[in-house]
């Protein structure tokens, strides 16, 4: 499947860059009048929301970051994990709320506090619940992204942290192993 993107800075852009596009990392293709193409193989088709789209829907876009770039968050690849489901939305005077449905085995890696990364936004995790978390997102996050405008029912992708990964999968096997009470004693 092939992806066609109009996308406003375009500057410095070539064949075989990468763009994260609603989080996913994406390799340009191809950049012409009809704007910049990307293949989307079906991997990534089976793990984000990117088959969802349609013509005219706005995504979230970011260019790859280089070295000596301000880092605004935590560090992502691009490398989505799954898809998470919008539950429930509370709009307060500052802020909007978001709870998303996150499929069992991904909730060890989302701790309260901690870092996500949803359709490329890195954000904190608000709370967690049983069934996802919740994201309280701020005026300016829903000025310059596009998760204020999802409906009920619709996905977002999903990025887990590397570290927070990393760490659980390795006191799971310790624990798995024996090693971990060898470990805390």
């Amino acid at each position: 499947m092939q992806l066609w993107l109009d996308l406003a800075d375009i500057e410095g852009l070539s064949i075989g860059a990468s763009v994260a596009v609603n989080g996913t990392c994406l390799t340009v293709v191809n950049i012409s009048e009809q704007g910049v193409q990307f293949d989307l193989i079906q991997e990534t088709l089976s793990l984000t929301n990117l088959d969802s789209l349609t013509e005219g829907d706005l995504v979230n876009i970011e260019r790859a970051a280089k070295v000596g770039d301000e880092i605004g968050g935590h560090l992502v690849s691009g490398h989505i994990h799954c898809t998470a489901r919008l539950l429930e939305r509370k709009a307060t005077e500052n802020n909007l709320s978001l709870h998303l449905g996150l499929a069992h085995k991904w909730l060890d890696y989302v701790l309260y506090k901690g870092f996500i990364c949803v359709d490329g936004a890195s954000l904190t995790v608000g709370e967690k619940t049983d069934q996802g978390f919740w994201l309280h997102l701020i005026p300016e996050t829903l000025r310059v992204t596009t998760l204020g405008e999802k409906a009920l029912g619709e996905l977002f992708n999903i990025e887990i942290d590397s570290t927070t990964q990393t760490t659980i999968d390795t006191i799971k096997g310790l624990a798995a192993s024996g090693e971990l009470k060898r470990w805390l004693s």
